[in-house]
């Protein structure tokens, strides 16, 4: 379902049509001009060379336009609005917190086209971006909604109906996979080698999980021309590090966060996440590659070159999140082209790009075993020499929080309770620490690299959690138990990954699922799983056969216990283990942070040293500020941008402000308070003579679709 603004496509794509296209600034075009790739450029560096914004203007900043997509269904809670726009000439391409693509006229912020890929129904899930691939006229946007990925024309948003199947290719199959029920629904852009689309995707965080292999397509026509096993199968690399036939039944190893691509060599850089289940892995002995590594890949075959694994078996949810940054550095008077990871556990990876070889010293180190039967946790971890983690790993008596003598001592009686051997110190049933969490360190909006300086910028997280695991039986197809408990057995299967065994959720993340019954009626409730909504993807392929018992057990209605139409399971012998406080904070009296702050960061990293350049508070919570006291920081989502006029612009956090911040001393130059959180990566480009600055912000629930601004400087001094 098609919406075009035929005002504007007579004005522009029309006009693009029989003139060619007319790009924004006249001239010879440089190389960080553009913002032409989810992240600025193909190299993953969230850099523009644009300098019209600068340190001595920035602070005149004003809005130039406001695109409000207004596309949010009555009632519908949409989550973070995460897209990171491209520009391409005149047009701006960005997808709405529905997952809706829309093409906007990059000058005036009007809608020229938009397309629905839901076709009126709810839809939801993140999504981050779209990509764009041209030959000759034929210009496209590729893109994904729920486990498709779509391919319209650029120009009118038309979809491109010889692209797969009527303009579109299912993600859940050609996954080299006989297991059934599985999905695969990525939420960053792929990126394109020639004439290929290269794409991993997000995947369940629970057992039976589809794997998360990279494929990559024909972007003509929708063919599947290369798929990379992240979890090998027979005779490939790595398969005996997991248990013999574990592809048969193993899960995630997945790139989520996104790509970065070397164009001159062709080499395609994935960094992947953890196998699931994330908290518990007896079923997965071994070091379980290729998970939580960074992959180089021939990007015309996916064959694999070299990788690097962050963290061996993982039991923590470490995912790699985010595109690693090319970079090019000097040291011992080499010119080293490289690739540097950021990660959530706060340590930066940088490695030759060609070979692998580590430029900074990476060491491995005894870790703490698992003391629950069964698994066996890996016995060593690597830790880098340097730079040092760019977020705190460890908390001891002198990291509490003390807000009042009474709040530190309800945290050193609750940290007392918990296992804590420092970083790495296995999951167990009595509790663990882990410190960072599951929310990093870094996280997926990823780093921001300069060229000029060879300066990368890390947005970080500082928020510890707990991880408490417990075992629970697992259920397996049968004929004769109740409604409820096969409800129960779907729950645990798809939702608890997200919403906990327990329903409770992690708000703002994952909304509770306790007193469902309270706020909607059963039909909707259907609705959202069925749909999706926010973050939450669609199920409809895997509610079929389960309404009633998603239902029952929603609604606690436990009364029937005959067979329905829902899918049977019985209990076996096999036993799984849950992290029961998956993603909670660990938090005192009134959830105020246990950990001293900050709590969110923003660092700079001279990547020919490996040292720091400055590191400042990001975000603040004026109620928590001590007097005198730097500002304490926030939890942050999205990434930041560097640009040639002396700048890092990000937002990320939840007091709603958008900064600009000095890149060489880190002193903040702006701020503006936008009408919601900018949960997103800055994009920058020049049209008509004038630079512009755009920020995707979330909506609220009075305004759920959310909103792209741009700012530029007043017309009367450019």
């Amino acid at each position: 379902m098609n919406s075009i603004s035929r005002r504007i496509l007579g004005c522009v794509v029309v006009g693009c049509l029989f003139a060619g296209v007319v790009s924004c600034d006249s001239g010879d075009e440089r190389e960080g001009d553009t913002w032409r790739v989810y992240k600025a450029d193909a190299a993953s560096s969230s850099y523009s060379s644009l300098a019209q914004i600068n340190k001595d203007n920035v602070g005149q900043l004003e809005i130039a336009w406001t695109f409000d997509p207004a596309d949010a269904l009555p009632g519908m809670r949409l989550g973070k609005y995460e897209c990171n726009p491209i520009i391409i000439d005149t047009l701006l391409y960005a997808t709405s917190a529905r997952r809706h693509v829309y093409a906007i006229d990059a000058r005036t912020g009007e809608k020229v086209w938009s397309f629905d890929p839901f076709q009126g129904e709810r839809g939801g899930g993140n999504c981050r971006g779209v990509t764009y691939w041209e030959s000759g006229s034929d210009k496209r946007i590729l893109f994904t909604a729920d486990h498709y990925l779509y391919a319209v024309n650029a120009l009118t948003g038309e979809a491109i109906a010889t692209f797969g199947e009527n303009g579109r290719v299912d993600l859940n199959k050609n996954l080299d996979t006989d297991k059934e029920g599985v999905w695969v629904i990525p939420t960053s852009p792929g990126i394109i080698w020639k004439d290929l689309f290269i794409i991993g995707g997000e995947v369940s965080e629970l057992y039976d999980a589809a794997p998360g292999h990279i494929r990559a397509y024909d972007v003509r026509t929708g063919e599947r021309k290369w798929i990379f096993h992240t979890i090998p199968h027979p005779g490939e690399e790595g398969y005996d590090t997991w248990p013999p036939d574990a592809w048969k039944y193993a899960g995630g190893a997945n790139n989520w966060g996104g790509m970065s691509l070397d164009e001159k060599r062709g080499i395609v850089y994935a960094p992947l996440g953890s196998p699931t289940y994330d908290f518990y892995g007896a079923d997965r002995k071994g070091q379980n590659l290729f998970g939580n590594s960074l992959v180089a890949l021939d990007a015309n075959t996916g064959k694999l070159l070299w990788y690097f694994q962050t963290v061996h078996h993982d039991l923590w949810d470490y995912d790699l999140p985010a595109p690693a940054n090319l970079v090019t550095i000097r040291r011992s008077g080499k010119t080293i082209d490289a690739v540097a990871l950021i990660s959530k556990t706060a340590f930066l990876y940088v490695f030759d790009r060609v070979t692998g070889e580590p430029v900074f010293p990476i060491e491995e180190r005894a870790v703490p075993p698992s003391r629950i039967p069964g698994e066996e946790a890996w016995p060593t971890q690597p830790f880098p020499l340097h730079p040092a983690p760019y977020a705190r790993q460890e908390m001891t008596e002198g990291e509490i929080n003390d807000l009042t003598p009474a709040f530190r001592d309800s945290i050193v009686h609750a940290l007392s309770s918990l296992r804590y051997e420092g970083l790495f110190t296995p999951p167990d049933p009595k509790g663990t620490l882990m410190l960072p969490g599951t929310r990093g360190g870094a996280e997926w909006g990823g780093a921001a690299y300069d060229p000029e300086s060879s300066v990368l910028y890390i947005n970080a997280n500082e928020s510890p959690e707990v991880a408490r695991v417990e075992r629970v039986r697992k259920s397996a197809p049968k004929d004769n138990q109740s409604t409820y408990e096969r409800g129960r057995a779907f729950y645990y299967q798809n939702c608890a990954s997200c919403h906990g065994p327990d329903r409770a959720g992690q708000e703002p993340l994952y909304p509770s699922l306790l007193g469902v019954p309270d706020r909607l009626s059963k039909a909707q409730v259907l609705t959202v799983i069925e749909n999706g909504s926010g973050r939450m993807p669609a199920f409809a392929p895997f509610l079929e056969g389960n309404r009633d018992a998603i239902i029952a057990f929603l609604f606690d209605i436990k009364t029937e216990s005959s067979p329905s139409n829902s899918i049977a399971v019985e209990e076996d012998t096999t036993t799984h283990y849950f992290n029961t406080t998956a993603y909670g904070h660990f938090s005192g009296p009134s959830r105020k942070p246990a950990i001293k702050p900050p709590w969110g960061t923003l660092n700079a990293i001279d990547l020919n040293t490996g040292e720091y350049l400055w590191r400042r508070p990001l975000g603040n919570y004026p109620d928590l500020q001590a007097p005198g006291a730097p500002e304490t920081g926030m939890e942050n989502w999205g990434g930041p941008m560097v640009t040639g006029g002396g700048l890092v612009f990000i937002a990320a956090t939840r007091d709603n402000k958008f900064r600009a911040f000095d890149k060489k001393t880190g002193d903040v130059l702006w701020e503006t308070e936008l009408p919601g959180p900018g949960y997103a990566t800055p994009a920058t480009y020049s049209c008509g003579g004038r630079q512009y600055v755009v920020i995707a912000v979330s909506g609220n629930r009075e305004d759920p679709s959310g909103k792209i601004i741009a700012f530029a400087l007043p017309e009367s001094i450019r």
